[in-house]
């Protein structure tokens, strides 16, 4: 009852009320005109007026009461009514082949129709959401696109998908309302879809055959009665596209050209046994197509050359459910009747639980097979054995594929157990799958998993992986460190554009911009991108490296590296590098004065200090002859240093060579000599300073003459500056092996620790102390000689005073020689 119907029937129980109260008074009135009784009837009126109202409002609280429940009455016959309607539709919908999916705000969506219509038999109404199980990699994307796309902006569609088992299914995406609607239904009407029910039996068996042909790793295929393939799995397809048949239509495409087809169905018709016929496929190899009759068709594989070998059970070639099929299968299986008596299985199955032929034969009742593997500890350890057989055994009431709780074996092995229906008329299709070696690898992955995130965290490089959402999946501490960013404010998978935000507030000039400059890269959806790396400067000064690289599960790995110090290091050493390399071209340049420059006069003084010299008469007295004589020793000592910085400046260049010839080991020792007297006048060719002593019966001896001389020459002049007046200085050439060794002595200071430790830099140290001071090229020159021969030189310490210096050069430097 509506509100202003009620205040209307208040109103006229008032109006009704207040006469009667009225007519009870009046005679009490008329009959009291004596004011003295007019006090006794007043309050007998009122009490009648009010009994009468209550009365009233009684009868009209009754009559509300009753109108309410009728129109209680009402509205629940009418929910009926629609509920009825609602159930009618639903039943008329679920009547046709098709599948609807229907999505109305945030609820759950709701599934109306036959699953059977689109998607493969023995599958959940839920699973037709999960597109990636009955469509392919392609046609997910796109059926996913395009249902985004519907709900999110309303665009309706109408398409065709390719389903994995080769059927066309029509989908069509429509706004209705407040919700959105999706329709899958068959492009094409199957030729018994109002067969009887014998037909519906070969239906089923024929979506057993589906079922088992889809796990062959080899090409197999499924026929009707009109000998139409109506089903090939994956294999063959594959198979088809590698031969160039078309594999775009609704029916499968036939291998076998049109001759050769007619052909063999005819001669499978007129043989119920199994047929065989060799293929030649060429560069695809050879195979053997095996042909043979199942309820409502036939079906077959193809198989190599060599004879796939059937189990040895009896009864075995009548059978006429799927024949042989399993036999190709590596998937251990199993199918028992309604009876639970053993029909059909493959050597995988044998194989798994380990049984003998001669025990598992046809027509043995599952019970007796689960009996003995218990017996035999093959089965999971279980406290009520008899309680957990009957449980495992009400697969042969289910309707539908069922799949059970993994069982862990004594020995170690995880075993998955899918069953299925086998035929209408009951039995059951066993599938098994061991788990081991895949659960092994989801362990070893865990764990590499773990210590691969351990590893990031550890780096001193900052991290963070993105999704393809542009969410952060994955990061370490380095990348809050890095860029400043309160990861503990930003809670989990934060977008990166919370990131850009947060890096704006720490690093105001910058920070958002760099990241948005990022995002690209995330966001960039061309299959052809590329990794980047690159470098930036951001506005505190701090220089950062990154990388992007574009992970295979389709996220973006960045990694960022602080090298505002290196960067600092490697201008340093550019700018010293720079300086080294002006030194070079400065020494490069000196050296090429030096041979012009400095030799040019140095021609002339000597020149001119040997004309004087040869002055006949009297005109020079003994002091100015000493003087012409210093002036032509040290001219001769200059000469000799020119000549050594040339030849240091060949060596560093790269240019300097050797000419081996034989050589008189006595000639080279004469003219190091020679040279030496010269430099040293006191040191006179018949004094007892210098000592030479050759062994005999030297053997060949190749090697650059002229560079031996200046080695010879370079070290007896570094012996002279610095043994003491009167001192003795000697040089011994012997052989030994296929070596040659010259071996100097002088009776100086000797070489002090740190001498020795500078053998092959510099050996005339003038700290040590000496009649004359080296320029420091001397031994450098003979250190660089000795190695082009392929030479070595040592030095060591005499007792009790004086240095010994060895050359020891191979016999043939033309053999043996290195260049520096």
């Amino acid at each position: 009852m509506t509100p202003d119907h009620f205040r209307k029937q208040l109103g006229f129980a008032g109006l009704c009320a207040a006469p009667l109260t009225l007519v009870t008074a009046v005679p009490a009135l008329a009959q009291g005109l004596v004011p003295a009784s007019l006090g006794g009837i007043a309050p007998f009126a009122v009490a009648i007026g009010a009994g009468g109202f209550a009365l009233l409002s009684m009868v009209l609280v009754r009559t509300l009461l009753t109108d309410s429940r009728a129109a209680r009455r009402r509205a629940a016959e009418q929910i009926a009514d629609l509920r009825a309607l609602v159930d009618e539709y639903e039943n008329l919908i679920a009547g046709t082949r098709e599948l609807t999916v229907l999505w109305q705000g945030h609820e759950a969506p709701r599934i109306l129709g036959q699953t059977g219509a689109v998607l493969p038999s023995g599958r959940q109404p839920q699973s037709v959401l999960n597109f990636h199980t009955w469509l392919g990699p392609a046609e997910t994307n796109r059926l996913t696109s395009l249902v985004e796309d519907l709900r999110l902006h309303g665009h309706a569609f109408v398409t065709s998908l390719d389903t994995r088992d080769g059927r066309l299914v029509r989908a069509n995406g429509w706004v209705m309302g407040g919700a959105v609607a999706l329709r899958l239904r068959p492009a094409f009407s199957q030729s018994d879809e109002h067969a009887a029910s014998s037909a519906e039996a070969q239906g089923g068996d024929r979506e057993g055959a589906r079922a088992i042909l889809a796990l062959l790793s080899k090409p197999a295929f499924l026929r009707d009665e009109a000998d139409r393939l109506i089903y090939a799995n994956p294999a063959y397809l594959k198979l088809a596209a590698d031969l160039g048949r078309a594999t775009g239509d609704a029916n499968p495409p036939e291998l076998l050209d049109a001759t050769q087809l007619a052909l063999h169905l005819k001669t499978c018709h007129a043989d119920a046994a199994p047929v065989n016929l060799p293929l030649d496929f060429g560069r695809h190899g050879q195979f053997e197509l095996v042909d043979f009759p199942v309820p409502g068709g036939r079906a077959g594989y193809l198989r190599p050359n060599e004879k796939v070998g059937a189990l040895p059970a009896p009864g075995e070639q009548d059978a006429t459910h799927i024949g042989g099929i399993i036999d190709a299968l590596g998937t251990p299986i199993a199918i028992f009747n309604a009876r639970r008596e053993l029909t059909q299985f493959n050597a995988a199955y044998a194989n798994l639980w380990n049984l003998d032929r001669k025990f598992l034969t046809l027509g043995l009742d599952e019970r007796a097979i689960l009996d003995k593997l218990r017996t035999e500890g093959m089965l999971p350890s279980q406290v009520d054995y008899h309680t957990w057989r009957a449980k495992h055994l009400e697969s042969y009431a289910r309707k539908e594929p069922h799949e059970a709780e993994p069982w862990h074996l004594p020995d170690g092995r995880t075993i998955k157990v899918i069953s299925a229906p086998a035929a209408p008329d009951g039995g059951v299709i066993y599938v098994f799958e061991d788990l081991t070696e895949r659960l092994e690898l989801e362990s070893t992955n865990k764990a590499f998993t773990n210590v691969l995130r351990e590893t990031i965290m550890a780096l001193n490089e900052a991290v963070a992986v993105f999704g393809t959402n542009g969410r952060l999946t994955l990061s370490n501490p380095q990348l809050s460190k890095l860029w400043k960013l309160p990861m503990n404010e930003l809670g989990n998978n934060p977008h990166i554009d919370r990131l850009a935000e947060a890096s704006g507030r720490a690093i105001p000039e910058d920070g958002a911009a760099i990241w948005r400059d990022l995002k690209r890269t995330i966001i960039d959806l061309n299959p052809t991108r590329t990794d980047r790396q690159g470098r930036i400067t951001r506005s505190d000064g701090r220089l950062i490296d990154y990388a992007i690289t574009r992970l295979p599960n389709g996220q973006t790995m960045m990694t960022f590296l602080d090298v505002t110090e290196s960067a600092g290091y490697s201008k340093v050493l550019k700018e010293r590098n720079d300086a080294l390399v002006a030194a070079d071209r400065l020494k490069d340049a000196f050296v090429e004065n030096v041979s012009y420059e400095l030799r040019s006069p140095l021609t002339n003084i000597i020149g001119f200090a040997d004309l004087l010299a040869d002055t006949e008469g009297g005109t020079l007295n003994e002091r100015q002859r000493e003087y012409i004589d210093y002036i032509r020793a040290s001219s001769v000592t200059l000469g000799v240093l020119i000549d050594n910085i040339l030849d240091l400046a060949s060596v560093d260049a790269g240019i300097a060579e050797l000419n081996p010839e034989p050589l008189d080991v006595t000639a080279l020792v004469h003219k190091a000599r020679a040279g030496m007297s010269a430099s040293f006048p006191e040191v006179s060719g018949e004094a007892a300073h210098l000592v030479v002593d050759i062994a005999p019966d030297l053997p060949l001896f190749i090697a650059d003459g002229t560079r031996l001389v200046q080695v010879l020459y370079n070290l007896l002049s570094n012996a002279a500056r610095f043994s003491p007046p009167g001192g003795e200085i000697r040089l011994a050439v012997s052989h030994r092996g296929d070596r040659m060794l010259f071996v100097i002595e002088d009776e100086g200071p000797g070489l002090t620790d740190e001498m020795k430790s500078a053998i092959l830099t510099r050996l005339d140290n003038p700290a040590s102390g000496g009649r004359q001071r080296g320029a420091g090229l001397g031994l450098s020159i003979v250190r660089t000689f000795v190695n082009l021969h392929g030479g070595t030189i040592s030095a060591e310490r005499r007792e009790p005073k004086g240095s010994r210096i060895i050359v020891n050069l191979p016999l043939d430097s033309a053999l043996a020689g290195v260049a520096e």
